[in-house]
């Protein structure tokens, strides 16, 4: 009995270790990043002193002991103290590079970055000031990591539509830099029909659109967000997997969906890993990608996710390569640029 148990933990050992080699060196990209959510503890701290900003957290170990949430607000709460310490173009330069240095090290090829304008234009920071920061950084970040990107303009959905409105008119001037507008922060009490005049109106400006829908929220928001807000992707959708008719609509569809399971963990959108619906929605044909989405406050990045995942649904080879392609096929490249990553992947498998 124990030479079998010895020899079952070897290959078990074995085949973690060949899943976790897989992760760190298949090429991926990332579509669930909000770039103020990468704002690391050190950085905070850092950028407060730059900035002359008085914390209440007096120390870095007292920043990250606050990073413990019971639900989506809580989170949020910490979330937007912390960016309160941009201030200046080069702050929302230095965070973008700073976080395209973890990406090219998790070998991610592409992002498409979300941010949040009225976070900080709510605290009189010019749109300006934040997108030109942020433009710049992935532009260097190109240069210097080889990450092409996608940047998506998030309107927050605890504010009226209205506010939505001025902050489009404040992105037009910078249209050519804005791939796609989304919709994120608390999702209880606000659903996707609220803001279908926002969206309407970014649809003609020529504007893609996404949506957090389905996380905290019921399986209708995830129709509203089809429906109504007519979305390429939806972010997040593990209600879904609670609904027949949505789920099939999805498949039927290809529905992208943008899964970040350490964020779901967190947040107690899920209890345990173990019953993270990702392998179910893989199974069933859903186009499912995993991405980190705000890695700084949640513990990980993208290949730390993809791990914590393998390991509690016990994830074969195939589905981390599946899971890399989707990633590929789900972003808003070109049909020609998507075949030129996808070669990538295939080359190292």
């Amino acid at each position: 009995m124990i030479e079998n148990k010895n020899y079952y933990d070897t290959i078990i050992f074995m085949r973690n270790k060949n899943i976790h080699n897989l992760i760190e060196k298949i090429p991926k990209a990332e579509l669930h990043l909000h770039i103020e959510g990468s704002l690391e503890s050190d950085m905070m701290f850092n950028l407060a002193k730059r900035n002359k900003i008085q914390l209440k957290f007096k120390t870095i170990d007292e920043i990250k002991k606050a990073y413990e949430f019971n639900n989506l607000q809580e989170f949020l709460d910490i979330y937007y103290e912390g960016a309160g310490v941009l201030i200046t173009e080069e702050d929302f330069y230095d965070l973008t590079l700073a976080y395209l240095k973890r990406a090219q090290e998790q070998n991610i090829v592409h992002v498409e970055i979300f941010f949040d304008p009225q976070t900080h234009t709510k605290r009189a920071i010019p749109f300006k000031t934040v997108i030109t920061g942020i433009r710049n950084g992935l532009v260097d970040g190109e240069k210097k990591y080889k990450i092409s990107s996608k940047i998506i303009m998030s309107f927050l959905r605890h504010l009226e539509e209205r506010d939505a409105f001025e902050t489009l008119e404040e992105a037009l001037p910078f249209k050519e830099w804005i791939t796609a507008v989304g919709l994120d922060s608390s999702e209880m009490g606000h659903p996707p029909s609220k803001f279908k005049s926002i969206f309407e109106k970014s649809l003609r400006e020529g504007l893609l659109t996404v949506a957090h829908a389905g996380e905290e929220g019921p399986p209708e928001y995830i129709t509203e967000a089809l429906n109504i807000l007519k979305v390429s992707r939806i972010d997040h959708g593990n209600a879904s997997i609670n609904d027949e008719e949505v789920l099939k609509e999805l498949i039927k569809i290809k529905m992208p969906l943008t899964l970040c399971p350490l964020s779901n963990l967190k947040l107690k959108v899920v209890k345990d890993l173990k019953d993270h619906p990702a392998k179910r929605m893989l199974d069933s044909g859903l186009l499912v990608t995993i991405n980190s989405d705000d890695p700084a406050y949640f513990g990980g990045y993208i290949n730390e996710n993809y791990t914590a995942l393998a390991n509690s649904l016990n994830l074969i080879e195939e589905d981390i390569i599946t899971l890399a392609e989707n990633s590929i096929n789900a972003s808003f490249l070109t049909a020609a640029e998507k075949r030129a990553y996808i070669g990538r992947i295939k080359a190292i498998v």
